[in-house]
Formats: structure tokens, C-alpha cells, sequence
């Protein structure tokens, strides 16, 4: 018997369902449960297709190279000098991270973003096998398990991984050694205008920008005047309809209208209109905020430290204070 290859109407269960279920094929068994599915897969098709999806998570973020490269030319201009080192990648799909680190010298580096739900396991063994290395980390439990030698690099980059997923990231090292935080703004924005390049030329890509002169009046363009408030009327004679304009390669998206020149200067009116509220809505916005962040700020409860606690700030950076520090921290 021929094998049938399985449909959408197979995990419903109606017509054209399985082999197993009551009327399949027949379309006799139709429950109101049915009907509502069935309804909800053709008027929302990719959202229901979308349920089906694997879910992304952070052991699936793939660097994008350009993001790898600017942290491997930062870590040679702050952490340490790559130059006479090989810098190990052994974070792929299918790879073994402790069976190739058997094989490290001296001269290897491990510079490679893992999967942030095994890192403190991966940083243990690293730290136990003498193996050097800078690893991706994720910014808001960067401090969950510190360990002595580490250093933690507070970036908090928003970072887009080749899945699409965008994670606020952080590094952690034993390559330092001498600090045991640092703020690495510098590579914060370096990170951050690399990911906003890639998104402006993935959006870029997927839909090319056209610019029309006032008189082409399409929806998309003219509703950004509706969000802000500001009515606009065309009369029925001052409006043309227009699917494709005579200079343009393509169709007009959702299809337009020719506006009269008097009709183009009152639209460009209500532009101008929409873009000072928008400006003083932005003003508005980023007033509020502040406002709001500093009631916020002046309604937290001030934790105060404790005696033990002003004792061992007091200790810190002292001589002998530090080992005292890594005891702790291993106990």
C-alpha cells in the first residue's frame, strides 16, 4: 500500500484525516471542535503552522561572523595579544567540546559562543583542564556562578544571532586575570551598530523602498498621518485610481490613487502636521519616562549592607584579602 504524506488535515482529524479516525476521508464526523480548528487553520493559516514550529532558544544562537569578529579583534586589543595562538571554535552541532580539548596545547585559545544552559558546567571544566578561554555569556545572569580566575565583561549588547534571536550578551574570561569585572562599553557599540546594520539590510532585502511624490497617495502611506491624530479628506473628483505608475517596475502595493495638485498640497500639509506631533509626542514620551524612572528610583527600598558585609569591603584589595576572597568562593 502506498505510503500518503501527512496534511494539515491529518492533525485536525476531518476530512481527508487519518486512516484511524471516525469518517476520515468521508468528512461524516464533524464535531464543532472541528469546525473551529478547520476555520482557524484558512484564516490564519501561519499562525497555526506557526504552533508547530520548534521554539528558538539560546543553544541555538549561531554567530553571525561579522559579530565573531569584532570580539576576536577586541579580545587581541584588550584582553590578550592571538598573535603566535590558535583560537578553537568547538561549539558546533555535533561537536565535543571536552574530547577536543585533550588535543589543546599551550598555543590554543578557545574563543566560541556555547550554549548558555551548560555554561558554568563548560567554565568549571575549562578552568580544571588549564584551557584558556572567552566565551559568549548571557548579560542578565552573567554574575549567577562566579569562579575564581574569571573575569566577567559586562557588554550587554543586543545582539542578532543568525536564528533570528536577539540576546542581550555579556563575556566571561581566564584570560585576564587581573580584574574581576569590566564594563566594556566600547564594545557594547560596536556590537550593537554591527546588529543594527544587519537588520537594516535584512529589511533592506525583503522589501525594497520606493519614494513617491505627493500626487501617489497609497493606504500605508497615508495612514501614518491617521496614527497621529490629523484628518485629511480628498474629494471623489480630485482622485484617480492608479495600479501601476508608468515609471515604476512593479505594481503598487495594495494600489493607490492620483491625487489633483491641490489635493497633493493638503495631503503634504497633513504630513508635515503628523511629523511635528509626532516629534512633540516623542518629546512628550522621553519627558514622561524620566519622570517616571526617577519616581520609580525614589520609591525603591534602599538596601543598606550589613556589618559582615562592610567588613569585607574593607578587606577587598588589601594585601592578602584576595585569597582570602577565592577561598570563600571555592568553598
Amino acid at each position: 500500500m502506498e505510503a500518503r504524506q501527512t496534511t494539515i488535515f491529518d492533525m485536525l482529524g476531518g476530512e481527508g484525516g487519518t486512516s484511524g479516525s471516525p469518517g476520515a476521508g468521508t468528512g461524516e464526523h464533524r464535531t464543532a471542535a472541528g469546525r473551529k480548528r478547520r476555520a482557524e487553520v484558512f484564516n490564519d493559516y501561519e499562525g497555526f503552522v506557526e504552533k508547530f514550529k520548534p521554539k528558538k532558544t539560546t543553544d541555538d544562537c549561531y554567530t553571525p561572523p561579522e559579530i565573531y569578529d569584532a570580539v576576536l579583534e577586541w579580545v587581541g586589543d584588550n584582553i590578550a595579544p592571538l598573535d603566535g595562538l590558535t583560537v578553537r571554535r568547538p561549539f558546533k552541532p555535533g561537536g565535543d567540546y571536552q574530547g577536543e580539548a585533550e588535543g589543546y596545547g599551550p598555543g590554543d585559545v578557545v574563543i566560541d559562543n556555547p550554549p548558555f544552559s551548560i555554561l558554568a558546567k563548560i567554565i568549571d571544566f575549562y578552568c580544571a583542564a588549564g584551557v584558556r578561554f572567552f566565551l559568549f555569556a548571557p548579560s542578565l545572569t552573567l554574575f549567577s556562578a562566579p569562579r575564581p580566575g574569571v573575569t566577567y565583561i559586562c557588554v550587554h549588547a543586543k545582539v542578532i544571532y543568525e536564528n533570528g534571536a536577539r540576546v542581550k550578551t555579556s563575556f566571561v574570561t581566564n584570560m585576564e586575570g587581573r580584574h574581576r569585572v569590566i564594563v566594556a562599553g566600547d564594545l557594547c557599540k560596536k556590537l550593537d551598530a554591527i546588529s543594527d546594520r544587519m537588520r537594516r539590510q535584512k529589511t533592506a532585502k525583503e522589501q525594497k523602498r520606493w519614494l513617491y511624490p505627493m500626487e501617489v497617495m497609497t493606504s500605508a502611506l497615508i495612514g501614518k498621518v491617521a496614527t497621529r491624530g490629523i484628518c485629511f479628506k480628498v474629494p471623489m473628483d480630485e482622485a484617480e485610481v492608479v495600479r501601476k505608475l508608468d515609471n515604476q517596475c512593479g505594481a503598487l502595493f495594495g494600489g493607490g490613487f492620483l491625487l489633483s495638485e491641490r489635493a497633493a498640497a493638503e495631503r503634504a500639509a497633513a504630513e508635515r502636521a503628523a511629523a511635528e506631533r509626532a516629534a512633540a509626542e516623542l518629546a512628550a514620551a522621553e519627558l514622561a519616562a524620566a519622570e517616571r524612572a526617577a519616581a520609580e528610583l525614589a520609591a525603591a527600598f534602599r538596601v543598606e549592607l550589613s556589618e559582615r558585609e562592610r567588613e569585607i569591603v574593607k578587606r577587598l584589595g588589601s594585601p592578602g584579602g584576595s585569597r582570602r576572597q577565592e577561598r570563600r568562593e571555592t568553598t
